[in-house]
């Protein structure tokens, strides 16, 4: 997330007092040692921001450049010792300079889950933080959280073979990219699945198994309609037959599929204009739409039947899905307290890079819309149903025809390549310019060839260092090199 998001709101958090979301704490050269009491208490109540180096009072103290990053890396380490957090909840601080002083702000979702601190359940009030040692009162928490977070649900019978598990190779190979010290990767399936809470036990009954997060997130399609017979994703195109539809992609995989089959969708029929930040050009349409597509699948209420839609119109993209909401009417993206409808997906997607922290993705399609389509504003509605429309600019076709005839040109003089190969290895350069996943069985399919002719062009791909495998054989893909991507985007000067 970027600083200057924090210090927009920094001077809101420092005049309007301690509360039962906001919490000061001085820290000039350590963790302060009740630190870990607040971000538990947090966690079982309703989230909110904690201040590092702001006193009582709200006077920013600061803390000493000598001890920042010391302090950053034990709040982190902590955050995921079971010993301090049960169940661990990673937290990455954000520091924030405030006139010529450091602060470390963190954000706190609420989460589906109860936890403790130093082996005590924590709550929160108004007074600041409190033990909770009473069964009942512990029942009480998490009654409330299972009815607010259906994703917190045990399904006792699910086990390790209902699940993609491959997918977790997949999942620590995004993470290490984004954060080579990240202490997930190093886990074994369930250790991760535990410390990400897809595993987790019941305070109140004692029994323990595979949550609905985890089935939504790692489950074979199967398994997911066992649990949920409703369950279905849908995406269509609506601009030539609006009663029907021109296009369609009908989803009933885990959401960790769904996402890439989502983006795919988008790639295949939206536009994305030229665009340069600073000396990179950079895809507006990615950078909205994965904030669409995240929040669609990571908000969504997932056990309503009521369907998942997501529409392409000719001047709009609109989606809707089930809501477990907090306030009903339109949402102000500069206003809006952000709440977290399923708090362990949401973390989940954000330790691998397809969701930013809370708040922050209506900042993103704000911060990019009226580059992506100039006077455009974005609508999002919560209630039952939340609703959100994202006006699109035109695709005219008469320049994508001459975009890609003209690296097709390229591509062929450069690389002594012809016909049918020559369309084989343009479509597959554009789509993983566009970032899909590519399946070789579809490919050959979709081309009319053997699977071991597609391979073919992926060897000679890779010969011209214009592609290059990442992962493991099982859940690995192809991807762009530096040179391939150079090549796609020659074609655009």
């Amino acid at each position: 997330m970027e600083k200057d998001k924090f210090k927009s709101n920094l001077k809101e958090l420092l005049t309007k007092g301690e509360g039962i979301r906001l919490e000061y704490k001085e820290a000039r050269s350590m963790v302060p040692g009740d630190l870990f009491e607040t971000v538990c208490a947090m966690l079982n109540r309703d989230g909110g921001d904690i201040l590092l180096g702001v006193n009582d009072k709200g006077r920013v103290t600061g803390i000493t450049v000598e001890h920042l990053d010391k302090i950053k890396s034990n709040i982190v380490a902590l955050s995921n010792n079971p010993q301090k957090l049960d169940p661990p909840f990673i937290l990455f601080p954000i520091e924030v300079i405030f006139r010529g002083k450091r602060i470390l702000q963190i954000t706190i979702p609420a989460s589906s889950q109860v936890h403790k601190c130093n082996k005590t359940v924590y709550d929160r009030s108004d007074d600041g933080d409190f033990r909770v040692v009473e069964p009942h009162r512990i029942a009480e928490i998490s009654n409330r959280k299972l009815a607010t977070y259906s994703e917190n649900k045990i399904f006792k019978g699910v086990a390790e073979k209902d699940l993609e598990v491959g997918l977790l190779n997949r999942i620590r190979n995004m993470i290490l990219s984004r954060n080579p010290n990240h202490p997930w990767p190093t886990l074994n399936n369930k250790e991760l699945m535990r410390k990400a809470g897809l595993f987790r036990t019941d305070f109140e009954t004692g029994e323990e198994g595979y949550t609905l997060a985890a089935v939504l997130l790692l489950g074979k399609s199967e398994t997911i309609h066992s649990v949920l017979p409703h369950y279905k994703i849908d995406a269509l195109v609506r601009i030539n037959q609006f009663d029907r539809y021109d296009d369609r992609d009908n989803i009933d995989s885990n959401i960790i599929k769904a996402y890439d089959r989502l983006m795919a969708f988008i790639s295949k029929h939206l536009p994305d204009p030229f665009y340069m930040e600073g000396n990179v050009r950079i895809s507006l349409r990615d950078k909205i739409f994965r904030e669409i597509i995240a929040n669609f699948l990571v908000h969504r209420e997932y056990l309503s039947a009521y369907p998942a839609r997501m529409t392409i119109f000719k001047e709009r993209i609109e989606t809707e899905n089930a809501s477990n909401y907090k306030i009903k009417g339109a949402i102000d993206p500069e206003r809006i307290v952000p709440f977290s409808k399923n708090p362990t997906i949401a973390k989940f997607f954000s330790q691998i890079g397809w969701a930013e922290e809370l708040g922050s993705g209506m900042v993103n399609i704000g911060k990019y819309l009226p580059h992506y389509k100039p006077g455009g504003v974005a609508k999002f509605q919560d209630g039952p149903v939340f609703t959100a429309s994202i006006p699109i600019p035109p695709f005219p076709e008469t320049i994508i025809d001459e975009f890609r005839e003209k690296f097709s040109v390229n591509f062929s003089v450069k690389f002594s390549v012809r016909g049918k190969q020559l369309k084989r290895l343009t479509e597959i350069i554009q789509r993983l310019a566009d970032g899909k996943i590519l399946d070789i069985k579809e490919l050959a399919d979709e081309f009319s060839v053997s699977e071991r002719t597609i391979y073919k062009d992926f060897a000679r791909l890779k010969e011209w260092n214009l592609v290059v495998f990442m992962g493991s054989p099982k859940t690995g893909a192809y991807i762009l090199t530096a040179t391939g991507k150079g090549l796609w985007e020659d074609a655009y000067e």
